[in-house]
C-alpha cells in the first residue's frame, strides 16, 4: 500500500500495512428480468391497379390514325365525285351537310392538298423506327437494280433441284424396268423359243426355273393378261359390271386366240402391234373350221339375231404381213390407202356419204386395251350382242406377221381408215387378187397413192 521508492520503510509504516492489508471484497450481481412489448402489425391489403397504358396508346394511335386516313380518303372522294346526288336517292340530306360538300367539290386543290396530309400524318404514326424507314429507302435502288439476278438465282435454284428430282426419278425408274425384264427373260426366252403363252406360263408354273441367278416362280406371270400377250376372250366392255378390260374374262387351255368381244361401253384404245399370228410359228394351227388370221369385223344377220357392226373413230392397219387382205361393206368419210406391196390388187372402193366420226364415253369409256409381242392362232374382234354395235376410238394393229390365213376388214363405220405399207400375197400370181377393197367400201374423201403389184409368198414357219 505504501511505497517507499528504495528506502527503508520504518516501523510506523510496517505497522500500518499490516493492519491495512489489501482486501477483495466481491458484491453480488443481479439482473433485471427485460420486458419486451411487441406492437400489433396492421396488416393492409393496398389494391394493385395494372393500367396497360401501353396497350392504351397503341388503341388511340390506331383510332386516330384511321379517322384521319379515312377523313383523307374521304375528301380525296369527293373532290372528285360528288356524291350527294347518288345520296339523295336514298336518303334526304341536310342543307348543312349539302353546302359542306359543295364547299369540298369547287375547292379542289386545297381539299386534296388536306387529304393527302391527313393520309401522310395517319400513315407515319404507324411508323415507329424512322432510322430503319430510311434505310430501306436508301436501300430500295439497289434492291431493284439486284432484282433480277436474285430473281434468276432464285430460279435456277428452283430448276436444278426439280431436274435433280426428275433425275432421280428416272434413275429410279430405271432400275425397276432392268428389275421387271430380269423377272420376264424366263417368260421372253420361251416365247422366243416358239412356246405358246400357255405353255411358256405352264412351264414357269410347274415349280421353278433358274435363269441367270433369278428365280421365277409360279407368282410371277400367274394372272394372264392382255398387255401380256395372254390369249383368251376379253368381254369387259360387252359384260360391264366394272370388270377389268386387261385381264380374260374366259380362256381354255386348248385354244390360243385373242378375242375381243365389244359391246354397248366404248373403248378409247385398241392396240395389238408386233405379233406373230396363224401358222406363222411352229406347232401352231388355226381352229379347226377358221380360215381368217386376223378377223375384224360386226356379225351378221342370223335367226334371233340382229345383225351388229364395229364403229371406229380411226382405224389403223399397217405394216401387216397377210395372205390375203379384204376390206368390205365398211362406210368411211376418209380413206388412205397408201403404199400398199402386194401379189395382185383390186382396190375399187365406191363413193360415200359417211360422216366424220369420233367415240366418245365419258366417265363411263373403257380407257384402253394395249399389247405388244405375243403369238397367236388368231385374232378376232368382234360385236356379238344382237343389235348392238361396237365402239372403238382408235384400233391399230400394226406390224402383224401372219401366216396361214386371210386378213378381214368388214362391216365397219369409220371415221378415217389408214391402210399403209402392207405387204400382201400368197405366191399366187398378179391375176388373183390377193388385195382387195370391194365396191361396198363406200369413202367420202379417198387417198390411193403408191400401191404396187410384185411377187409376194408367204412367210417361212418360224421355229
Amino acid at each position: 500500500m505504501f511505497e517507499n521508492n528504495g528506502k527503508k520503510p520504518n516501523v510506523f509504516k510496517r505497522i500500518l500495512n499490516k493492519i491495512f492489508t489489501r482486501r477483495k471484497f466481491s458484491i453480488p450481481s443481479f439482473s433485471i428480468p427485460k420486458i419486451t412489448i411487441k406492437k400489433p402489425r396492421l396488416k393492409i391489403t393496398i389494391p394493385q391497379t395494372n393500367i396497360p397504358f401501353r396497350k392504351i396508346g397503341l388503341v388511340l394511335r390506331d383510332l386516330v390514325s384511321t379517322a384521319l386516313i379515312v377523313s383523307g380518303s374521304i375528301g380525296l372522294l369527293v373532290s372528285y365525285i360528288n356524291p350527294l346526288p347518288f345520296i339523295n336517292q336514298y336518303y334526304t340530306t341536310s342543307e348543312l351537310v349539302n353546302q359542306q360538300v359543295v364547299l369540298i367539290y369547287n375547292n379542289l386543290q386545297t381539299v386534296v392538298g388536306t387529304s393527302v396530309a391527313l393520309i401522310v400524318v395517319g400513315l407515319l404514326m404507324h411508323i415507329t423506327n424512322f432510322k430503319t424507314w430510311a434505310k430501306n429507302i436508301k436501300a430500295m435502288p439497289r434492291a431493284i437494280l439486284n432484282f433480277p439476278m436474285s430473281f434468276y438465282r432464285k430460279l435456277k435454284k428452283f430448276r436444278d433441284w426439280l431436274l435433280a428430282k426428275i433425275e432421280y426419278l428416272n434413275a429410279e425408274s430405271a432400275k425397276w424396268h432392268k428389275a421387271f425384264m430380269v423377272m420376264k427373260s424366263p417368260y421372253s426366252l420361251l416365247r422366243t423359243l416358239g412356246f405358246s403363252p400357255q405353255m411358256a406360263v405352264a412351264l414357269l408354273t410347274v415349280g421353278s426355273t433358274a435363269t441367270t441367278g433369278v428365280v421365277v416362280n409360279e407368282t410371277i406371270l400367274a394372272e394372264r393378261s392382255f398387255s401380256g400377250g395372254d390369249s383368251g376372250v376379253y368381254a369387259a366392255s360387252l359384260i360391264g359390271e366394272d370388270l377389268p378390260l386387261d385381264v380374260p374374262t374366259s380362256y381354255s387351255e386348248k385354244e390360243n386366240t385373242l378375242r375381243i368381244d365389244l359391246g354397248v361401253t366404248p373403248v378409247r384404245n385398241i392396240t395389238i402391234e408386233n405379233v406373230s399370228v396363224g401358222t406363222v410359228f411352229a406347232n401352231s394351227t388355226l381352229p379347226q373350221g377358221e380360215a381368217n388370221v386376223v378377223q375384224i369385223s360386226g356379225n351378221p344377220n342370223a335367226e334371233n339375231f340382229n345383225p351388229t357392226r364395229l364403229e371406229v373413230g380411226e382405224l389403223i392397219f399397217e405394216k401387216n404381213r397377210c395372205k390375203t387382205l379384204t376390206l368390205s361393206e365398211m362406210n368411211i368419210h376418209t380413206l388412205n390407202v397408201i403404199g400398199n406391196a402386194s401379189d395382185g390388187q383390186s382396190i375399187a372402193p365406191s363413193p360415200g356419204t359417211a360422216r366424220m366420226r369420233a367415240i366418245g364415253g365419258g366417265h363411263h369409256q373403257a380407257d384402253e386395251m394395249t399389247t405388244s409381242g405375243g403369238t397367236y392362232d388368231r385374232i378376232w374382234i368382234q360385236a356379238p350382242s344382237s343389235g348392238v354395235n361396237g365402239k372403238i376410238g382408235t384400233l391399230k394393229l400394226s406390224n402383224l406377221y401372219t401366216k396361214g390365213g386371210n386378213c378381214v376388214l368388214s362391216k365397219m363405220d369409220v371415221g378415217t381408215a389408214r391402210i399403209k405399207l402392207n405387204e400382201i400375197g400368197n405366191g399366187d400370181g398378179f391375176a388373183t387378187k390377193d388385195f382387195t377393197i370391194a365396191t361396198t367400201v363406200t369413202a367420202a374423201n379417198m387417198t390411193i397413192n403408191d400401191n404396187v403389184e410384185v411377187s409376194i409368198s408367204e412367210p417361212a414357219t418360224i421355229g
